[in-house]
């Protein structure tokens, strides 16, 4: 084998970069970069929002292409991944890719795009959180199921919370221009309300069958990837779709859940920031304390997009409950956010450009 071929084959092994070895979690790169630009608007630095925004635009673009061309040409290992509970939810990084854009998009007064994306998000949605279940736990070859939990489950309740999000921010941006339409703000108003719902509902029970894999099987500092931190990520969300919607004009239906809205924010903001010290504490075991080497691998991407999340939900927080302790909290731990994407970045580069020198 040349060393051409050596180092093509080395990408595709490690990067994915082949549609018959891409990950189901591919947009989480899109997810994390996304969200940071989004709390870039939120600070106030437009210029590096816009640019991490069209930079996510351009991995949405490959990865969707990669994603066309694996399932039209390998719909047999499409078939394996979605059977597979330990792979299979990590499709729905593609939902939440697709509206986190979406979100981008409002921040920046681009309506149209966004509800395109918003369409869009919606239907991947209906088409993944109706799928993925029947094909990953009635229809996985893995017995028993708990054995293949593992973190990226919890991006199931994250897609669900990106579709509140983005119907919450259309919906608020939408009376103020032209093309607003009575029907569809009300349709966008109870999407949110529902769809949060939903997602807090999944929450709780991706975190029982995570509970019920770490007590019944065997969990060791290997299993304790990145992905966890969406334990974490997908309480932001929700906090940001509830903070959202409580910026929603009022409606019947909005003012019956106000109350209940506002209040499970903040606890969940309380729940979110608890989990980040222990999230860390878990990472030192890991690395330090079991000495397992920290390589470059692209489910870091799902560390980066909490923590970006955990600040833009503390901004839109501290803003809807009139809490600038909180607001400040997210405008200083954005830069946090902001330094972990670079790190991760830095770190995918190096590591494409090591694997692509390798002899």
């Amino acid at each position: 084998m040349s060393t051409v071929d050596r180092n093509l084959t080395g990408l595709h092994r490690r990067w994915g970069l082949s549609p018959s070895t891409l990950a189901p979690g591919c947009f989480a790169s899109v997810m994390a970069t996304g969200i940071v630009s989004i709390g870039a608007e939120l600070a106030g630095w437009h210029l590096l929002s816009v640019g991490l925004l069209w930079l996510a635009v351009a991995l949405y673009v490959f990865f969707t292409v990669l994603t066309v061309v694996r399932v039209l040409r390998y719909p047999d290992a499409v078939r394996a991944d979605l059977h597979d509970p330990s792979r299979a939810f990590g499709f729905f990084t593609a939902v939440a890719g697709t509206n986190i854009l979406g979100t981008g998009f409002v921040g920046l007064g681009m309506i149209p795009p966004a509800l395109s994306l918003f369409i869009l998000g919606g239907l991947l949605w209906l088409v993944l959180g109706y799928g993925i279940p029947f094909t990953a736990i009635l229809g996985s070859h893995t017995r028993p199921v708990p054995a293949g939990v593992n973190g990226t489950w919890l991006v199931w309740a994250v897609a669900a919370q990106s579709v509140a999000v983005v119907a919450a921010s259309l919906g608020i941006e939408l009376p103020n221009t032209s093309d607003s339409a009575p029907g569809l703000v009300i349709f966008l108003v109870l999407t949110a309300v529902v769809m949060s719902a939903v997602g807090l509902s999944l929450y709780i029970v991706c975190v029982i069958a995570i509970i019920v894999r770490v007590l019944r099987h065997r969990f060791g500092p290997e299993d304790l990837d990145a992905p966890y931190w969406v334990t974490m990520g997908a309480l932001a969300i929700a906090i940001v779709a509830g903070s959202r919607i409580l910026d929603l004009g009022g409606t019947p239906l909005l003012e019956a859940t106000r109350v209940l809205v506002g209040a499970s924010s903040a606890l969940l903001w309380a729940i979110a920031t608890w989990l980040v010290p222990a999230l860390v504490a878990a990472g030192i075991w890991k690395h330090l304390v079991h000495r397992v080497p920290m390589t470059y691998a692209a489910g870091l991407w799902s560390m980066v997009f909490p923590v970006g999340m955990y600040a833009v939900a503390s901004i839109y927080l501290g803003r809807s409950d009139h809490v600038p302790a909180i607001e400040w909290i997210g405008q200083h731990w954005f830069w946090v956010s902001l330094a972990v994407w670079a790190i991760v970045f830095v770190a995918m580069v190096t590591s494409f450009i090591r694997t692509v020198r390798r002899p």
